[in-house]
């Protein structure tokens, strides 16, 4: 839907200052990248490489040239073109939260670890739902080994619903095989390219490290036409700075970092200006998802991504 509630957390000077932040860090800092063939792409795109230390140091035109270069907005396919749903610049789409280890078993009351079956039972009750829009991998594959956990997840969403996927591949070698299925159920890799039915999520570690999964997920999403989701994890007062806006500015550092490597694996490529980010429990020494300070980070996050006319997707508490 279009237009509805908003909560503008900075004003356009506001979030100008804090692009000049994010551009300072990424300039006089640099960015951790674990992957070769990453920091070669940056390398040739005109970021500055420490080979010794594997850090990569991005001057500000780069970064925004990427930025300009992604797609202002992006259709996220389903299987049934009627599943279809566009991100752009005040429109509004919802999906369900994800990435739970853990169920109470609807039938036995047992608290217990979350199998397949749980992937494939939450994917068609949000197949079913019509108010929310694509589904996200809401449980994890966990009577299933580690190496493949993801394409189980993979396989057990794409048999249950018809509607746009977001998933985790967590590695190379389960993109690869995922890709595969998705284009058994496309016709053919051409056919993915012009409507790609799953985006993929994947997350840089805050503080700007890209680690080497990270990396070759963008990449490989990039070359594939698939969208990728870049989604950090930074939490305030624990891996970012506490305040408010210094947290924003270590989240758009590692947000945009990941941005201009799939850009310059290839311009134009389908991404996702993401964000799970949040504050520490400081008490308890946990990340604290649902509260409050979780919805303000969340609007400010979606006004950076609209501050850059880009497509955002973030957590709703």
């Amino acid at each position: 839907m279009s237009g509805g509630f908003s909560l503008n957390v900075f004003t356009d000077d506001e979030l100008y200052e804090i692009h000049l932040a994010t551009l300072e860090v990424l300039e006089k800092t640099g960015v951790f990248v674990q992957d070769e063939e990453a920091r070669e792409i940056l390398d040739g795109g005109g970021a500055i490489v420490d080979r010794e230390r594997n850090v990569v140091k991005f001057p500000p035109y780069v970064v925004e040239d990427a930025i300009r270069s992604a797609p202002r907005n992006l259709v996220l396919c389903g299987r049934n073109p009627k599943d279809d749903i566009v991100l752009e610049s005040n429109r509004i789409a919802f999906t369900n939260f994800g990435e739970a280890i853990y169920v109470n078993d609807l039938h036995t009351g047992e608290h217990r670890d979350s199998t397949k079956q749980d992937v494939a039972d939450s994917a068609l009750l949000i197949d079913y739902l019509s108010n929310v829009d694509v589904y996200e991998r809401a449980l994890a594959s966990r009577d299933k080994p580690p190496q493949v956990l993801d394409l189980h997840n993979a396989h057990a969403a794409l048999t249950h619903t018809t509607k746009h996927i977001f998933l985790g591949p967590g590695d190379r070698n389960q993109l690869t095989k995922i890709v595969e299925m998705l284009a058994v159920i496309s016709g053919g890799k051409d056919k993915l390219r012009e409507r790609p039915l799953l985006t993929f999520v994947t997350s840089p570690v805050s503080p700007l490290r890209m680690i080497l999964e990270f990396c070759q997920i963008a990449i490989d999403g990039a070359k594939l036409g698939v969208p990728v989701n870049v989604i950090p994890n930074a939490f305030a007062g624990g891996s970012t700075p506490v305040t408010l806006a210094g947290n924003l500015v270590i989240h758009n550092a590692d947000t945009l970092a990941g941005i201009t490597l799939i850009q310059l694996t290839h311009k134009g490529a389908p991404v996702v200006y993401g964000s799970s980010s949040s504050s520490m429990d400081l008490r308890m020494g946990t990340a604290s998802v649902g509260c409050p300070e979780l919805g303000m980070i969340s609007a400010a996050v979606a006004g950076i991504a609209q501050y850059y006319q880009l497509p955002s997707w973030v957590a709703g508490g």
